[in-house]
């Protein structure tokens, strides 16, 4: 299929590479072009001096750039040069509001806009073993589905426009919920003298089992906060969440609390660390 992939960043570059390794003609654009003349020099595929370029008669274009407002400015660029009937599957976590506005433009030119955030982080997108949430029309799906698969280990559609970012903001709450949790566990095991490892061994086959339990405890015990998804990212997530709780009268006591948790590790100079860095604010001399 011919396809135009917009935005190579850490999740962005190995997306799209798979989707070359599957065998799609594959055109790319991004704002700093050496990462895109970075990507045809590892993937092959073509080089496009705009959204425009990129997306000129593709069947779809896949986005993963910032924010709201990206997506509304790459949007309105790749519409008129795709394909009739083409579909804009944006990977960008978002607010449910644009995804929304986004479909109801791409439907105006016949086209489709299909949101579709992920999970799964950097070491996801590299092993082509994302999580992928959708919302759209389900024609637009059923099409976009199998060329999503060349990064997914699970696509659903969750429903219409909007459904898969709304989808997206229950996992970020999940997440932020056992990530305090498990730094306020390793805080306490340290206080109590226990030692780190022996507690991950007695606890990780029980209840408290988790990704975020078997992937970070040993990394933050350690101090190491590397892994890509980074604190500012979060909290830009955890704003939509909030956001979209306001206009829903949904109750997120939590989800509130952790993110000004996260602030105080963003002015410690902490921007830029991964999410299990919230033990950083309770690990102090």
């Amino acid at each position: 299929m011919k396809v135009a992939f917009v935005g190579l960043g850490v999740m962005g570059f190995p997306m799209a590479g798979h989707l070359a390794k599957v065998g799609h003609g594959v055109m790319v654009f991004n704002r700093s072009p050496e990462k895109a003349e970075r990507w045809v020099a590892t993937h092959g595929g073509r080089l496009g001096a705009s959204p425009a370029e990129a997306a000129a008669g593709a069947e779809i274009v896949f986005l993963c750039v910032g924010n709201d407002d990206d997506v509304r400015g790459v949007v309105a660029q790749v519409l008129p040069a795709m394909a009739p009937g083409g579909i804009v599957v944006d990977h960008t976590t978002t607010s449910a509001t644009v995804a929304r506005e986004m479909s109801n433009l791409a439907g105006e030119g016949g086209r489709f806009f299909v949101d579709a955030p992920v999970s799964g982080g950097q070491a996801g997108a590299e092993n082509g073993q994302l999580t992928v949430m959708c919302g759209g029309e389900p024609q637009a799906y059923a099409r976009a589905e199998p060329v999503i698969a060349a990064f997914a280990k699970a696509v659903r559609r969750m429903g219409g426009p909007g459904a898969g970012q709304l989808t997206k903001m229950v996992n970020q709450i999940c997440i932020a919920g056992v990530v305090q949790g498990l730094a306020e566990g390793l805080h306490f095991a340290r206080r109590a003298g226990l030692d780190p490892a022996d507690v991950y061994e007695a606890i990780s086959k029980g209840a408290a089992q988790s990704w975020q339990l078997d992937n970070r405890w040993k990394t933050m015990s350690e101090g190491r906060f590397d892994f890509g998804f980074a604190v500012d990212w979060m909290r830009k997530d955890l704003g939509l969440v909030l956001g979209e709780a306001g206009a829903n009268g949904a109750t997120l006591d939590m989800t509130a609390m952790v993110d000004r948790f996260y602030a105080e590790v963003q002015a410690a100079g902490g921007a830029r660390w991964d999410t299990s860095s919230l033990v950083t604010r309770l690990e102090k001399p």
